[in-house]
C-alpha cells in the first residue's frame, strides 16, 4: 500500500512540475520576443550602423560573462572533487 501511495505523490509532483516549468519557459519567450522588437526599431535605418555595432558588441559581452563565471566554477569544483578522489585513495 505505501508504495501506491508514494508513487502517486511522486507522479503528482512531477505533473506539477512539468506544470511550473511550463509556465515559466511561456514568460520568458513572451519577454526576449518583446525586447527583439524593440531593438529593432531603435536601430532599425542606415544612419544607425555605429549604434548597432555597439549594440551588438555589449551582447556578445554581456553573453559571455555568464558563460564564463559557470566554466570558472565548474572547473574548481571539479579539480576539488578530484582532489579529494586521489586524498581518499
Amino acid at each position: 500500500m505505501r508504495i501506491s501511495k508514494k508513487n502517486n505523490v511522486q507522479d503528482l509532483k512531477s505533473k506539477f512540475q512539468t506544470f511550473f516549468f511550463g509556465i515559466c519557459i511561456f514568460l520568458i519567450g513572451i519577454s526576449a520576443n518583446a525586447q527583439c522588437a524593440m531593438c529593432r526599431a531603435a536601430l532599425a535605418g542606415d544612419s544607425n550602423v555605429k549604434k548597432a555595432e555597439a549594440v551588438n558588441d555589449g551582447i556578445v559581452y554581456l553573453m559571455v560573462i555568464p558563460y564564463l563565471l559557470v566554466g570558472i566554477i565548474g572547473f574548481l569544483i571539479y579539480r576539488m572533487y578530484q582532489s579529494k578522489k586521489k586524498k581518499a585513495v
